[in-house]
Parts: C-alpha cells; structure tokens; sequence
C-alpha cells in the first residue's frame, strides 16, 4: 500500500484477509455471505420451477352445435424455451456462486479476484436477461394478447403460474445479490476515499 494516502485502504488487498483492517474483514464476510445467499436463491428459483407442473382439463370446441370435448393438458416449464433459458441460467449461477464461494473461502490473489469480478458481471447479465425472458412469457400467460388471439392460460393452470411467478421472484433477488457483490466493494472503497 506504498504511495497511498494515509487512512485509505485497497478493499481487494483487505479482502484477502491479511489483517490490515477491520474494513477488510466486514467486506470479505459480506462478500461470503452474499454468494451463499445468492446460491441458495438461484438453487430455489431452479428447483421451484423445475419441479413445476400441473395438469388441467380444457374444454375444446370443434364445432358449435356439438358439446365441448374435455381433454387434459399440462403445462410444464420445458415446453417454454424462455422457462429452459431461465431453469439453465439459474443453474449455471447456482453451479458458479458454489465454485466462487469455495474460491472466496480459500486464500484469494489479484488475478483471481479480477476473474471472479468479470463472472460475477457475466452471471448479472445472464440471470437479469433470463429474467426478462421469462418475465415476458409469463404475462402473456396471466394477461394473453388479444393482437394477435393468444388466450390467457393462467386462469387455467393457476398453480404452475403461481410458482412461476415464486421462481421470478426469488431469482430477481438471486440478481439483485449477484449486483450487490459487484457494488458493496466498490462502495466500500467509495466510503474510505471520502
């Protein structure tokens, strides 16, 4: 920390919990505590929509003097490419909050940090994108679109709605921590030049 100002402090260099500051230890603990938080956020949204599925009966009629003929379908997340985007993107961010959680707990260089920084941006893109994607399938399922006559299907198939709309919701935080791991050190570093 040669040729710094007296009273500021480099949050990477902190981080790695060389124990030249309390500043240091705050942002490495926060740091450890928002990449379990956001595994277990993005391992939930995975699972809460993967295991989604619901069976419905739907009257279809063919022809307007005849009655309706009853017939069951499902709806299941695969049968959405934006749901298989979202369910892919949830897991890989689950699968590299686990790889950067140990990578955080073990003894962290430079280099390092400055890869786990750029995969940390990349897993915010990924999952506010699969969010977006899923966001927009999902409110033509709840709303339809009556441009273009697709029926609303979530008054049929409430359940799977609900716990779409669950998964959105707790992968949107999944998101949110994924961006506050890319802003707490920065704010920290912010703090101490003022």
């Amino acid at each position: 920390m040669e040729g710094q100002r007296k009273g500021s402090f480099n949050v990477m260099e902190e981080s790695e919990g060389n124990g030249k500051g309390w500043r240091g230890s705050v942002v490495r603990t926060c740091d450890l505590v928002l990449r379990l938080l956001a595994f277990l956020l993005t391992l939930v949204a995975a699972v809460v929509i993967g295991a989604d599925k619901q069976t419905a009966t739907v009257p279809i009629k063919l022809v307007e003097s005849m009655p309706p003929l009853y017939v069951p379908v499902a709806a299941k997340w695969h049968y959405l490419s934006a749901f298989v985007y979202f369910v892919g993107a949830n897991a890989m961010a689950c699968a590299y909050a686990t790889l950067s959680l140990l990578l955080s707990i073990g003894n962290r260089r430079k280099w390092m940090e400055t890869v786990i920084t750029v995969l940390d941006t990349l897993m915010v893109a990924l999952l506010f994108s699969s969010n977006g994607a899923a966001i927009a399938v999902g409110l033509l399922g709840l709303q339809g679109n009556s441009h273009v006559h697709w029926n609303k299907v979530c008054n049929m198939f409430g359940k799977f709605c609900d716990q779409v709309a669950a998964s959105l919701f707790i992968s949107l935080l999944g998101s949110i921590t994924f961006l506050l791991l890319l802003l707490l050190p920065q704010l920290f570093r912010l703090k101490q030049t003022t």
